[in-house]
């Protein structure tokens, strides 16, 4: 069996079509028959039935099982394909989910110019809910990601190193600028201004509405911070903000939040476990999970 094998017996699990597959790799009809019975034969299993009385091709048992090996397989020769052609390279593929990039790299970035490292950096951004994907599939080397439980999975390295607190961000002329914390339940009545789905905020959001028995009203979703925290100022609406996001500002005024159950903001260095850490990628792990002060 090859790898051109496993390229057509996964697209023909796919599309269950003996011509369109052919059609797709430019190859004859014969040429996709001959690679199906080849791995037939070798590990001695039907891997496809045809339902005469449908017209169909089905997947038999073992096909399907085969193929869920078949598509690890292709990942990983996807995954190794890019760590190869990047290994010679003296960059690191970098994913900086914005909230991470704009509010803790900037305390780590004199270091890592001191360290001339900083232009060593390919930074890719993206959401935290997006970026495990990207660490997967081969397209970041590492990543810093946002939680709100430690990421588990066992093809990752992924070490927390900061935690922070979920924080309420209103307008200095709101009512609720004159309380420095609030329960949760006590703002079913207000209009929010929150994260899209991209953020990890929305999932911690979402969490504590349920928890309190309320649905929001969400007058509006943004991916961007700074058109947030303007809209707050102008008091058109609250927000549900990491303190991460909430330095000191003038016209925003930040509460706690006073729920004793309510989830964190975990901050976690994220890598692939079977990836071979280059000495510059090493550099870079001592000098990223650094705690700073909130």
């Amino acid at each position: 069996m090859n790898i051109k094998e496993f390229h057509y017996f996964h697209k023909l699990v796919e599309d269950k079509n003996f011509s369109q597959v052919a059609s797709f790799f430019n190859v004859s009809q014969p040429t996709i028959t001959m690679a199906i019975k080849r791995l037939e034969s070798e590990l001695g299993v039907k891997l496809f039935v045809r339902d005469r009385s449908h017209k169909q091709l089905v997947v038999t048992p073992s096909g399907e099982q085969l193929d869920r090996h078949v598509t690890q397989i292709l990942n990983e020769l996807e995954v190794m394909k890019k760590e190869l052609l990047r290994i010679s390279s003296e960059k690191v593929m970098f994913g900086l989910p914005p909230i991470i990039g704009t509010y803790y790299f900037p305390h780590v970035a004199p270091e890592l110019l001191r360290a001339g490292l900083i232009d060593k950096l390919d930074i890719f951004e993206s959401g935290s809910n997006e970026m495990l994907n990207y660490i997967l599939d081969g397209t970041l080397d590492l990543a810093l990601i946002g939680s709100i439980t430690p990421i588990v999975d066992t093809k990752l390295d992924a070490k927390i190193f900061e935690r922070t607190h979920f924080k309420i961000a209103v307008s200095e002329n709101h009512p609720l600028a004159k309380q420095d914390s609030v329960k949760f339940k006590e703002l079913a009545q207000e209009k929010f201004i929150i994260l899209d789905d991209h953020f990890i905020h929305s999932v911690a959001f979402n969490k504590m509405c349920h928890a309190n028995q309320f649905r929001p009203q969400i007058i509006h979703r943004s991916n961007d911070v700074h058109i947030l925290k303007a809209m707050i100022k102008e008091n058109m609406g609250i927000s549900f903000l990491t303190e991460l996001a909430l330095p000191p500002e003038k016209g925003i005024k930040v509460l706690d939040i006073a729920d004793s159950d309510q989830p964190e903001f975990l901050l976690s260095i994220v890598y692939r476990r079977s990836h071979t850490l280059t000495k510059l990628q090493q550099s870079l792990l001592e000098i990223l999970p650094q705690k700073i002060n909130l």
